[in-house]
């Protein structure tokens, strides 16, 4: 996925700053200290990728959500059911970072136990980047999937209506010597933040990824109203992927559709939103030894990179960029974008914390 860009205006800004600076607005908002790591470790996992539209651009955004009612900033998460690998996770209304690393991290102690585990997440809320709960498997030996629904803002193929959210799907494998390969991925052709980002940049959206109120192709940020499935004229293949998270994490965790999840911009930020999520772990010692498993993904991921690219161009694989950028990030830091930098002096003066440095 080609990571977003930030202004070219100010200056550069360490990535343990920022991370800091969250960490004590979260808890100045009166979060406890679960919730406030959750968040922020969600919300650095985009910003040190390059994923800019999920990353601390969204801190006023969760605050608001903390602080008026949504999200509940102090919550009792615990396990619904539980039967064998399968687990369901009632979210208590947390900030879904919180439920959904919690997720993962049942899901992963199962699979050490069972070779997989599977957990429904209900009463959740919007949890940012999807490869962050993945990750988390994959830093454990594990390759983790991750799904969530949200609310609608995705065409069908063809369609002229808002119907599936931005309904994300995530992959993480561990690598041993390397970096894990990660995909991550909206089934629509560009999240919704994305949108709201380039607005804040003044820049035009590239062509085929949203739409107007009609359902055509605008590349005006300021004008578009839903976004279009992946694929361009396959989209129904992004849209079929769209269904794929929908069932998981709506349908067999019995939340609430996309088309009737409130919108997550508001203007109602009193009422939880009611959210599922769905997680999975896998064990690759439960198939085959590890050291064979462990050649296999040596192979795959060096034949893939080597593979021959067209001119001009080099072959990657999944993750591969986000890795660049945060190899990038942590030696230089990185630059906020106008809008969040106006939110962050905002938080700042409202709740006594020094602006990041």
């Amino acid at each position: 996925m080609p990571h977003d860009t930030t202004s070219s205006r100010g200056g550069l800004t360490p990535l343990a700053s920022i991370d800091a600076f969250c960490r004590k607005v979260f808890l100045a908002a009166g979060t406890d200290e679960p919730t406030a790591d959750a968040a922020t470790r969600a919300m650095m996992h985009g910003t040190r990728h390059g994923i800019d539209s999920h990353g601390v651009r969204l801190l006023g955004h969760y605050v608001k959500g903390l602080t008026e009612g949504r999200l509940n900033p102090r919550p009792q998460i615990a396990v619904a059911s539980n039967l064998g690998a399968i687990a369901s996770l009632d979210a208590d209304n947390a900030h879904g970072a919180l439920a959904t690393y919690t997720a993962m991290a049942h899901a992963s102690r199962l699979a050490v136990d069972f070779g997989i585990g599977a957990v429904a997440v209900r009463n959740s809320s919007h949890f940012g980047p999807a490869g962050a709960y993945a990750m988390t498997a994959a830093g454990h030996g594990l390759i983790g999937f991750a799904f969530c629904n949200s609310d609608s803002f995705v065409r069908l193929h063809d369609g002229a209506m808002r119907f599936h959210g931005t309904n994300p799907i995530a992959c993480a494998v561990p690598v041993r010597g390397s970096d894990p390969w990660l995909f991550d991925m909206a089934t629509s052709a560009v999240p919704y933040n994305r949108v709201q980002l380039y607005r804040s940049l003044g820049r035009e959206l590239p062509a085929g990824v949203a739409s107007d109120e009609r359902g055509y192709d605008t590349r005006d940020p300021d004008i578009a109203d839903m976004l279009a499935p992946l694929g361009g004229e396959f989209g129904f293949k992004g849209a079929g992927l769209a269904g794929i998270s929908e069932i998981l994490s709506a349908v067999l965790t019995g939340m609430k559709l996309s088309f009737d999840i409130a919108p997550m911009p508001g203007p109602d930020f009193s009422t939880p939103r009611g959210l599922g999520a769905f997680v999975i772990a896998l064990n690759p010692e439960a198939f085959l030894d590890l050291e064979t498993f462990d050649a296999g993904m040596k192979c795959y991921v060096e034949t893939l990179r080597n593979s021959p690219a067209r001119d001009g161009f080099k072959v990657m694989a999944p993750g591969d960029r986000e890795w660049a950028v945060a190899r990038e990030r942590a030696e230089r830091g990185v630059e906020l974008d106008p809008a969040t930098a106006d939110s962050f002096r905002t938080l700042s003066t409202q709740y006594g914390v020094d602006f990041p440095a």
